[in-house]
């Protein structure tokens, strides 16, 4: 964000259970939050924008980008779920991956991980080291997480997330998911070269999801490309939005 303040207005709100926003009674899944978002467009009278996002981020701006395609000049992301990826998430090989999935559907797991600053630091931390291919990447950062995660109610907020997507994980897994049209708003895709948790071999689909697709690889990096190399990211932001001239 810093990186690109002095070229654009940013907007970045915390979804809902996220960060400092309300915690209403959930679960929100992608569906629940891209309303949120075209709410607070129209709240803010702001006709068209690009977004980034990444993860959650990009599950959200799918939603997004089917719901209301006028809105948005372009969709860039980095690593994140599409139907492409099917029944690949649930390979024998996947499991010791994505375990927290099916752990955040327990009603204990966030007492749990909560119980204490060490218990939520283990948890979180292991988390920000593992997916990421520079592993000091968060080493300066790691207590700010901490300081989130611990206010009231953050940790469900953020575990009700994963409640909402059970369904349609499960679907995808299962070869069940719906067959949507692709996106026609155009998107740029920055891949990480060494993410564990999604590996660059399922970028291969993309073009069934994205009609209007730019896909590379970003080298060097895990799961994190924004805050392992961020001046990179910054540039290949920069870049695509100057390309379609936002």
């Amino acid at each position: 964000m810093s990186r690109l303040a002095n070229r654009y207005e940013l907007i970045v709100p915390d979804l809902r259970g996220f960060g400092d926003s309300s915690k209403t009674t959930g679960p929100w899944g992608a569906a629940a939050h891209a309303a949120d978002l075209l709410a607070l467009l129209d709240e803010l009278a702001i006709e068209h924008i690009g977004v980034v996002g990444h993860d959650i981020g990009g599950a959200v701006m799918q939603e997004l980008a089917r719901k209301a395609p006028e809105r948005f000049t372009g969709l860039f992301f980095f690593d994140f779920v599409y139907p492409g990826i099917g029944s690949r998430m649930a390979e024998p090989g996947r499991l010791n991956e994505i375990w927290y999935q099916s752990f955040h559907q327990m009603p204990m797991a966030a007492a749990l991980v909560g119980a204490t600053r060490e218990s939520c630091r283990l948890y979180i931390g292991h988390f920000l080291q593992h997916w990421a291919h520079r592993k000091n990447a968060f080493e300066e950062v790691l207590d700010l997480f901490i300081d989130n995660f611990l206010k009231p109610g953050n940790l469900q907020g953020g575990f009700d997330y994963y409640r909402a997507a059970h369904d349609g994980r499960i679907a995808m897994m299962r070869g069940k998911a719906p067959t949507l049209p692709p996106v026609k708003v155009p998107t740029c895709i920055r891949w990480a070269e060494h993410d564990p948790l999604f590996p660059y071999d399922w970028t291969d689909r993309l073009g069934e999801t994205f009609a209007n697709l730019d896909c590379a690889p970003f080298p060097g990096v895990g799961h994190f490309p924004h805050r392992e190399d961020p001046d990179r990211a910054a540039r290949e932001i920069e870049s695509f939005f100057d390309r379609i001239s936002i």
